[in-house]
C-alpha cells in the first residue's frame, strides 16, 4: 500500500526519536493519508489517495468529494 499522496507528492520521511538521555532510534514520519472519491471535470469517479493538505486544495479547486 503507497503512503504518498497523488496530489501534493507527500512520502514519508525518516528521523529519531530522541529520549530524555539523548538516545536516538530510527522513526518514520507518515504522511496523514485518506482515501477519496472524487468527481473529475469529464463526469467520472475515482478512488484517490491523498493528504489532509491534499484535500484541502481539492476544496479550494472546487472537486466534487464523496
Amino acid at each position: 500500500m503507497s503512503k504518498k499522496c497523488q496530489i501534493t507528492g507527500k512520502k514519508p520521511m525518516s528521523g529519531h526519536n530522541v529520549s530524555h538521555a539523548n538516545n536516538k532510534t530510527k522513526r518514520r514520519f507518515l504522511p496523514n493519508m485518506r482515501t477519496v472519491r472524487v468527481t473529475l471535470p469529464d463526469g467520472t469517479r475515482k478512488k484517490i489517495k491523498v493528504s489532509a493538505k491534499g484535500l484541502r486544495i481539492l476544496k479550494k479547486k472546487n472537486f466534487e468529494l464523496s
